[in-house]
């Protein structure tokens, strides 16, 4: 009976669509048959909405096209690509890499990232995955874990039990405890003449004032729940034979101090070890240094970085699961630091990489990835080296991500002043940039004022690159690939010119594109890729040109070249 009286409230609030459905995905408003990653779903997890934060929309169907090789992402501020966010996340740099080292097939890499949320999320997201016939998916989490949604430091109302967080999770799905929440809040707020302040920092609203020393009870609950969160979503994948790719964590050890340093009973601190750390660096003494700034960072009682027993935790998951592979990222920004010491060359702050750090991160995935079998081996392989030249980062993304971090650290924990504003004329990629930041426009939007402001400027080698971000960014819309099909033939890059206008004609067939497609082909002279194009614009002719003829020629130069052969 108290089921009952509960479920019809609920029953009514459902009907008059109050609240938010919070499962894992949704169908995608603007494309029938595909699905996205729900905007509500991360909503299950933060005690105060106002908190909760908003992933990628990258549709995928529903039932997976033949053919394709899907990817899902999961993982946090750092899997989604924070401060950069679009092309400057590791997923994106991997999906361009895949597009053009594997021109002839398809590839969807969707990104599930939330920030400022854990294990918890990473568990139930990648349950949810598996119904949507996934080629292996990728992890990198862990820095949240004391003090994301539903970490330690954000459930001591409810104690360490994973049974309670569970059930706390499942009862905000009810509309009716979603009204409730609503109605507390609004009263909690009016009586403590307090409102959740939007302009200040997450990482403050989340984490200010909770101290948790190295050792404690909060420090080992931690990583229980890590563990065990960790080892259920690797049963789980293991049960169902898919591949599951886990990283471990880096972190900055060299270019920032502990935010908070306690003295222990011995008289030793966090600051102590760093300050020993940075003596012995400076000798270029790399073991004794790695030593102290790595326990600088575990004495550190703001716990932002992940405890070295987390990467313990990661490895031994992936030794005793199978189908469970240890992406070993550290490895790699230790390989490109000074001493292997991590430090401002791959990382922007504290945990976050910047653009060369995250380029080696989609690196480590995707040699993971060739090892595990989930690729193949590439007939010509584009080289990470070419990678960084090429990839499709604008200078308006680098900038974004510039002042993202300006503004980051101006406040909490890190209060670093920031810098005077310089007295000239801004370029045009910094007034985008900033309106970027401040959320005056769309990421869209800023692209097509930069595609403009190049064309004015005749510079063709900037178009493309816009082009290029473009079609990286909304790889369903073909319109995008034409264009930078377009803009390559201009720059003389024949060979990705097909690229791009090939998967425009395979998103939608159409005579233009098979007839841009055969010319550059025959140009080139590969009169066997050229005739599949010839063939449709044949059949499918809406010029005033006789094509027959060029088929039945280009046909019978492809059997001389078989007959020669």
């Amino acid at each position: 009976m108290p089921f009952l009286v509960l479920l019809v409230p609920e029953g009514a609030l459902r009907l008059v669509g109050y609240g938010h459905d919070l499962r894992v995905f949704s169908e995608d408003p603007a494309r029938k048959g595909y699905m996205v990653l729900n905007p509500h779903a991360s909503k299950r997890y933060f005690a105060n909405q106002k908190n909760a934060t908003y992933g990628n929309a990258e549709p995928f169907l529903a039932k997976k096209a033949p053919g394709t090789t899907r990817i899902f992402v999961l993982g946090e501020s750092t899997t989604i690509g924070y401060p950069y966010m679009h092309n400057g996340s590791f997923h994106r740099w991997l999906q361009y890499r895949l597009m053009h080292t594997y021109p002839d097939r398809d590839f969807e890499v969707i990104n599930l990232s939330l920030t400022a949320v854990n294990s918890y999320t990473v568990l139930d997201f990648g349950k949810a995955v598996l119904d949507y016939e996934p080629d292996a998916v990728l992890v990198y989490t862990g820095h949240n874990e004391y003090y994301g949604a539903m970490g330690v430091a954000a459930t001591k109302g409810i104690g360490h039990s994973r049974a309670l967080g569970r059930l706390l999770m499942n009862l905000r799905s009810w509309r009716l405890t979603q009204l409730i929440a609503s109605l507390t809040d609004q009263i909690g707020e009016a009586l403590s003449g307090r409102k959740t302040d939007l302009r200040e920092n997450l990482m403050k609203r989340m984490a200010e004032n909770e101290q948790i020393l190295f050792g404690s009870e909060e420090y080992e609950a931690g990583l229980t729940q890590f563990r065990k969160n960790m080892d259920e979503l690797a049963n789980a994948f293991g049960i169902k034979g898919v591949p599951l790719l886990i990283s471990n964590l880096v972190s900055n050890e060299k270019d920032l101090k502990p935010f908070i340093s306690i003295k222990d009973s011995e008289g030793r601190s966090a600051d102590m070890h760093y300050r020993a750390g940075i003596d012995f660096y400076k000798k270029g003494d790399w073991n004794l240094a790695k030593n102290e700034l790595v326990q600088a960072k575990e004495l550190d009682a703001l716990r932002f970085r992940a405890p070295e027993r987390f990467n313990r935790i990661i490895r031994d998951i992936a030794g005793a699961h199978r189908r469970v592979t240890l992406v070993d990222t550290r490895a790699l920004f230790e390989a490109h630091s000074a001493g292997g010491i991590l430090g401002s060359e791959t990382l922007l702050e504290h945990v976050h990489p910047n653009l060369q750090g995250y380029a080696l991160l989609s690196e480590a995935f995707y040699q993971s990835l060739k090892k595990t079998g989930v690729l193949p081996a590439p007939a010509t392989e584009m080289p990470f080296e070419i990678l960084q030249k090429q990839m499709p980062v604008t200078r308006v993304d680098s900038l974004k991500g510039e002042y993202e971090m300006m503004i980051l650290k101006e406040g909490w924990p890190f209060n670093i002043p920031m810098p005077a504003e310089e007295k000239r004329a801004k370029t045009e990629e910094e007034t985008l940039a900033g309106a970027l930041v401040v959320k005056q426009i769309s990421w869209r939007d800023a692209m097509g004022r930069l595609q403009t402001h190049y064309a004015a400027g005749r510079d063709t080698a900037g178009m493309l690159r816009v082009a290029e971000a473009l079609a990286l960014d909304d790889p369903l819309n073909a319109v995008y690939f034409d264009n930078a099909g377009k803009l390559s033939i201009a720059r003389g890059l024949d060979r990705q010119a097909v690229h791009y206008l090939s998967k425009a004609f395979r998103l939608e067939n159409s005579f233009e594109r098979a007839r841009m497609l055969f010319v550059i082909l025959l140009k080139m002279g590969e009169p066997e890729e050229a005739l599949p194009y010839v063939r449709y614009a044949a059949a499918n002719n809406t010029s005033r040109f006789n094509i027959n003829e060029l088929y039945a020629l280009v046909k019978k130069q492809v059997e001389a070249r078989k007959i020669r052969q």
